[in-house]
């Protein structure tokens, strides 16, 4: 597995990640039209690898794009890795690179948010040592409304 830096070229790979990462883990979460109405596409119009927003780092098995994890300051915004190379420790992989970039950016807490009976993700994020604080939110996310929890973990 290698990581690096998300490039211009790169976004409909991620756009395909994201949505097989949403459709594969958020079924019975959303609902399945929304899911199955997805496009790569669509997501990959919105990305910018430039340089000029948030960062994303990709995670490649083979050459091809498998994972991905985009912070901005503190916050891990996404995280997502192709239902294929789920527990191959992708995920591991990503998210720690994330925590040791936030270090290097003077930051000691970071915090994300995790959707409302995803589990999966649950499971994860705590044993990497986050934890739920209590706090919930109703937030709209590519047009559908969905109950997020706040994670945090000092880094």
């Amino acid at each position: 597995m290698e990581l690096r830096a998300a490039v211009p070229g790169d976004e409909l790979a991620v756009g395909r990640v994201h949505i097989r990462a949403w459709q594969g883990g958020y079924r019975g979460l959303m609902p399945d039209a929304y899911l199955d109405g997805l496009r790569a596409e669509d997501r990959a119009a919105r990305y910018r690898f430039d340089g000029s927003g948030p960062h994303t780092v990709v995670a490649l098995i083979d050459g091809a794009i498998c994972g991905f994890v985009t912070t901005s300051g503190n916050e891990i915004v996404a995280l997502n890795v192709d239902p294929d190379a789920w527990r191959c420790g992708v995920g591991r992989a990503l998210i720690a690179d994330a925590r040791a970039a936030m270090v290097a950016s003077g930051h000691r807490e970071s915090i994300l948010w995790v959707l409302d009976g995803n589990d999966r993700g649950h499971r994860f994020y705590v044993a990497d040592g986050w934890a739920h604080d209590g706090t919930r939110k109703v937030a709209e996310v590519w047009g559908i409304s969905v109950t997020e929890l706040l994670y945090r973990r000092a880094l």
